[in-house]
């Protein structure tokens, strides 16, 4: 006992592990901590007085005591990982956003079934969300007993949460903070927005699916989920993009500013992107704020979506569906680039680009000429192919 109660005093981290972690947690619904308006309240955390006996008993007692659960294989895998967490987890920021439910309003929004009144379309996306959040935390573990030192990283990135909702405004909270905007500010907002808006979290959800499958560098799910900033920038814009419609603007701007510094990427909050997007390395894209991207587009680094500099209103590209943009490009002004083009790396485009051809050059021309050009057969951003037709239009060797 004066062990533990030496430790405890000496111990800043493992006190407030104990006092403020998942299963110490006192929380109390109070006066709304959020500043932005979130419609959530975040609770009043309040170190439980426990005896240095309590603690002993919190600490020491096995999760092989608590009962049956649905899943007999379940309890010893958690009580593996709980052991992991407790001997690597050494918590050391008291701004780390705790995934306890924020209110009792909030928790039965992530908890409850679906209403009887939604179509299948809905109930067969929130499972396909569940499975693969299943999956994700699944990769977590994995990656956890390959990287031991990472338990607290993937516990507080993932594990610790009971939804993507929570996992993705608890993570993007953290990557977009400063000392002058606090992740729990952000926190509020982010998984508000989230849990309100599915129409987002299916973006969420495309978006992660088109990653995994298009680019040989992600090994999975949740190493794209909490390491690839042009996905996290992506999702940073959907939540900008939402309070941009209700007349936020300024808090939008505020968001749009923080990913720019962050990420590297510069996506206005009044653009329009679609569901199922790649931006591959990401860094130094900029897209306009009249620009509208749509379905299943991928688009590589440093290519930019803007205005000729001439006119105001309505001045950026609309990208069709299915596109596949290359590093280095610019689309200039308010033209349109069909269903299922290619642009070549490093060119620039300023005029329209029929579906499915390819444009490539600084003018871009169109390959096989403008009055018959070459016609591709497959989708260009789901296949990722940059050099096809290349013999018909260039000897170079690049």
């Amino acid at each position: 006992m004066k062990v533990l109660a030496f430790l405890l005093s000496t111990s800043p981290s493992l006190y407030n592990f104990l006092t403020k972690g998942p299963h110490f947690l006192a929380p109390r619904i109070s006066v709304s901590a959020n500043f932005l308006g979130s419609q959530f309240k975040r609770p009043v955390l309040k170190p439980v007085e426990l005896s240095v006996f309590a603690m002993a008993t919190c600490v020491h007692t096995s999760r092989t005591e608590t009962p049956p659960q649905t899943k007999p294989n379940k309890t010893q895998v958690d009580d593996c990982l709980f052991q992991n967490f407790v001997k690597y987890c050494r918590p050391n920021s008291a701004d780390i956003v705790s995934c306890a439910p924020i209110s009792e309003k909030r928790s039965n929004t992530l908890h409850m079934c679906a209403p009887t009144g939604l179509d299948d379309v809905n109930i067969n996306h929130e499972e396909a969300v569940d499975n693969l959040w299943k999956l994700m935390k699944d990769e977590a573990r994995s990656d956890i007993d390959e990287e031991p030192i990472l338990s607290n990283y993937y516990f507080s990135s993932i594990l610790l949460h009971d939804s993507m909702e929570s996992a993705l405004a608890n993570h993007l909270a953290m990557k977009l903070s400063n000392s002058m905007l606090p992740s729990g500010t952000l926190y509020d907002l982010f998984v508000g927005l989230l849990t309100e808006n599915q129409d987002i979290m299916r973006g969420v959800k495309d978006d992660l699916r088109a990653v995994k499958e298009r680019d040989p560098a992600c090994i999975s799910y949740v190493h794209c989920f909490l390491n690839f900033k042009g996905y996290l920038a992506c999702q940073a814009h959907r939540v900008a993009h939402k309070l941009w419609l209700r007349g936020r603007k300024i808090l939008a701007l505020l968001i749009q500013n923080r990913v720019s510094e962050v990420f590297a990427v510069d996506i206005h909050p009044g653009a329009k992107i679609g569901r199922g997007i790649l931006l591959d390395h990401a860094t130094g894209v900029v897209i306009g704020e009249t620009a509208v991207i749509g379905d299943n587009v991928s688009i590589l680094h440093n290519v930019t979506l803007g205005g000729t500099g001439k006119v105001s209103g309505d001045r950026h590209p609309k990208i069709g569906d299915g596109v596949l943009i290359g590093a280095g490009t610019c689309v200039l002004g308010n033209v349109r680039i069909e269903d299922g083009a290619k642009i070549g790396a490093g060119s620039v485009v300023l005029k329209q680009v029929p579906a499915r051809t390819t444009a490539v050059g600084n003018p871009a021309k169109l390959i096989g000429g403008k009055e018959n050009p070459t016609k591709l057969d497959k989708l260009p951003s789901l296949t990722m192919d940059h050099t096809s037709h290349i013999s018909e239009w260039s000897d170079w060797v690049i």
